[in-house]
């Protein structure tokens, strides 16, 4: 009789990793093609100021080489943008913000275009579904090509993202350069919705991480270099939250509100490599703050600004 329960627990549980990976029928396959490409010149704080204090900045310690994940076209012909049209003034950092339906399939072409350092390079993702060899990391004797790809090289990714997929993920380089390509700005989000489910009028991403000296959101650091978001009054917003590096942080935007568990909140922690989006329809017009809420991070450049039209 145990053994007939143990087997009929195996089974269900078999049962529901089925149901979580397997496609629908209305279920597409998406391709994304992304490269390691070059930002010889990153800086995190273009406008040479905080905005708010007037602190002058230096580019000695904001300007740096670094490269990056890059949008691309069909067979890596030419550069797109990262982020969605309208979601922000900034792009390169993060990566390209890859959307997809849960049941979706994701095949990911990436190409390692590092012509500055000659580093190898991969695509390590969260949240989905996918064999070893579309893992992206690293593991000598064990690992493939897929987490050791070679300047001028390709690999495709394979994914599927299941029901358990729903919300959004960090993807990143697990490469051998992981520790220098990650402190460099090379990650992205993967942001996937329920089957079905119209996309947001707004999808902003939010990545806040440090930078040498600073903390960055997006790798810019302070008002005036920060993204500026922007929506109008009646929008379905969606704000995409990760961390990463070594540090937790607060997200908190001013004269906002939204819910989770059941109560309203207007700041929520997430730690390295943590995600969380939040939805709200957009009724308060004007400019507001948002910002990481410990201190010294805000006060290190982790601030911005966030604009609402009528």
């Amino acid at each position: 009789m145990r053994r007939r329960a143990t087997l009929v627990a195996t089974l269900s549980c078999l049962g529901a990793v089925a149901f979580a990976t397997a496609p629908s029928a209305s279920a597409a396959t998406r391709d994304v093609w992304v490269a390691a490409m070059p930002a010889p010149t990153w800086n995190m704080a273009p406008n040479e100021r905080d905005g708010i204090t007037g602190m002058p900045l230096s580019p000695s310690t904001t300007v740096f080489p670094t490269v990056v994940y890059r949008r691309m076209s069909k067979g890596w012909q030419h550069t797109e943008a990262n982020a969605p049209a309208g979601s922000s003034n900034q792009d390169l950092i993060p990566g390209p913000l890859i959307r997809a339906q849960t049941g979706d399939r994701l095949r990911i072409h990436f190409k390692n275009m590092d012509t500055l350092y000659d580093h190898p390079h991969s695509m390590h993702f969260h949240g989905v579904h996918y064999k070893p060899s579309s893992d992206g990391a690293y593991v000598p004797g064990f690992s493939g090509g897929d987490g050791d790809v070679k300047p001028g090289r390709t690999w495709t990714y394979r994914l599927t993202a299941g029901q358990d997929s729903r919300g959004v993920w960090p993807y990143h380089d697990h490469s051998p350069s992981m520790d220098d390509s990650i402190a460099g700005g090379m990650y992205g989000m993967l942001s996937i919705r329920p089957e079905g489910t119209p996309l947001p009028d707004r999808e902003f991403e939010v990545v806040f991480a440090a930078m040498g000296d600073y903390q960055t959101v997006d790798g810019r650091a302070f008002v005036g270099n920060t993204p500026v978001f922007h929506s109008k009054v009646g929008d379905d917003v969606q704000w995409d939250v990760m961390a990463l590096g070594s540090e937790h942080n607060t997200f908190h935007v001013h004269g906002h509100r939204w819910v989770t568990s059941a109560r309203p909140r207007d700041t929520q922690t997430v730690g390295p490599a943590e995600t969380f989006n939040i939805h709200w329809r957009e009724q308060d017009p004007g400019t507001w703050l948002y910002h990481c809420h410990v201190e010294a991070h805000m006060m290190a450049g982790m601030i911005g600004i966030y604009r609402v039209s009528r």
